[in-house]
C-alpha cells in the first residue's frame, strides 16, 4: 500500500503554536521534506525530533517531487513542512500535492499556523469574504493584470510582501486600487508583532521613516458594491446603446440576451432597448 503525505503546519514565529499532532507525526514518519533543512533543523532539535530530512523547494520541486512520489508508492510516509506556516500556501508544496493526487496517494493536512489567516483576523477589516493573492507577480505585465483584477475586488484582500519592497508595493497598491483602509502586519506571533491599522498611503509614509523588518502581510479593505455599481453605471451611460449591445454580442450572447443584459446594466427593460434600436434603424 502507498504511504501518506502529511502536510504539517509549522509555527510562523512562536514555537508554542505547533500542535501536538504535528510533533507526533514528524516523529513517526519515515522522512521529512523541508523547504530549507538548515531552518527546519532548529525546529526539529527544539522538539527532539530525529526523523531524517530531505530538501524540497521551489528550484527542485519537479525532480525531487517525483522521487518523493516514488518513495510514497513504496509505502513510505512523508511529512512536508515549509519554512513557516502551512505547506501548499504560496509555496512549492502545491506541486507535490498535485503529483500525489495524480498518483492516487493519500494526502492529509494537519492544520495550524498560516500567516494570511493570522493577519486577516487581527486586521480589523471584514473577514467573512477575502481574496488571498500571496506575493504580487514579479513580471511587470502579470503584475499589472493582477492589480487590474484587484481594483474591482469587493472582498478583503490579503497580500504578502518582503520588508525591502514594502513601501514601493504600498504606493503601487494605492495608485492602482485607491487609498483604501489597510492593515500592515509584521512579525506575527513574535515578540515584536505589530499591526498598523491605517491607509495604504499613510502606511507607505510611515515605513519610509521607520524601516520595516520581518516578513509583512498587507490586508486591504475591498471596494463597496455600491461604489462599484455606480462606476459601472457611469461607464455604461458613457457608451452608446448600440456599442453596449455589441459588447455582449461579441461575448457570444444572442441578440435577445444581449439586449436584455444591456437593459439591465442601464436600468431599463429589454423592450426599451429593442424599441430604441428599431427607431434608430428606421
Amino acid at each position: 500500500m502507498p504511504g501518506t503525505l502529511y502536510l504539517c503546519a509549522t509555527p510562523i514565529g512562536n514555537l508554542e503554536d505547533i500542535t501536538y499532532r504535528v510533533v507526533r507525526i514528524l516523529g513517526e514518519v519515515d522522512l521529512i521534506a523541508a523547504e530549507d533543512t538548515r531552518n527546519s533543523i532548529r525546529l526539529l532539535n527544539h522538539f527532539q525530533i530525529r526523523t531524517p530530512m530531505t530538501s524540497y523547494h521551489e528550484h527542485n520541486k519537479y525532480d525531487k517531487g517525483r522521487k518523493l512520489v516514488e518513495k510514497l508508492l513504496e509505502g513510505k510516509n512523508i511529512a512536508l513542512i515549509t519554512d513557516a506556516g502551512t505547506p501548499g500556501i504560496s509555496d512549492p508544496g502545491e506541486e507535490l500535492v498535485k503529483m500525489c493526487c495524480e498518483a492516487d496517494i493519500t494526502v492529509t493536512s494537519l492544520p495550524g499556523a498560516a500567516a494570511c489567516i493570522t493577519a486577516l483576523t487581527v486586521s480589523g477589516l471584514p473577514t467573512r469574504r477575502f481574496a488571498f493573492e500571496a506575493f504580487l507577480p514579479t513580471d511587470k505585465k502579470e503584475r499589472e493584470k493582477t492589480l487590474d483584477e484587484l481594483a474591482g475586488e469587493t472582498r478583503t484582500i490579503v497580500l504578502y510582501e518582503a520588508p525591502h519592497r514594502l513601501v514601493k508595493t504600498l504606493r503601487l497598491l494605492a495608485e492602482k486600487l485607491g487609498d483604501r483602509k489597510a492593515s500592515v502586519c509584521r512579525e506575527l506571533t513574535k515578540k515584536h508583532e505589530t499591526v498598523y491599522r491605517t491607509s495604504l498611503l499613510e502606511a507607505a509614509s510611515y515605513y519610509e521613516e521607520n524601516e520595516p523588518k520581518g516578513e509583512c502581510v498587507i490586508v486591504i479593505k475591498g471596494r463597496s458594491r455600491e461604489e462599484l455599481d455606480r462606476e459601472m453605471r457611469e461607464a455604461w451611460e458613457n457608451m452608446s446603446i448600440e456599442a453596449h449591445v455589441e459588447h455582449y454580442l461579441s461575448q457570444g450572447y444572442d441578440k435577445k440576451e444581449a439586449m436584455k443584459k444591456a437593459g439591465k446594466d442601464r436600468g431599463v427593460s429589454r423592450r426599451d432597448i429593442y424599441n430604441y434600436l428599431e427607431r434608430k434603424n428606421k
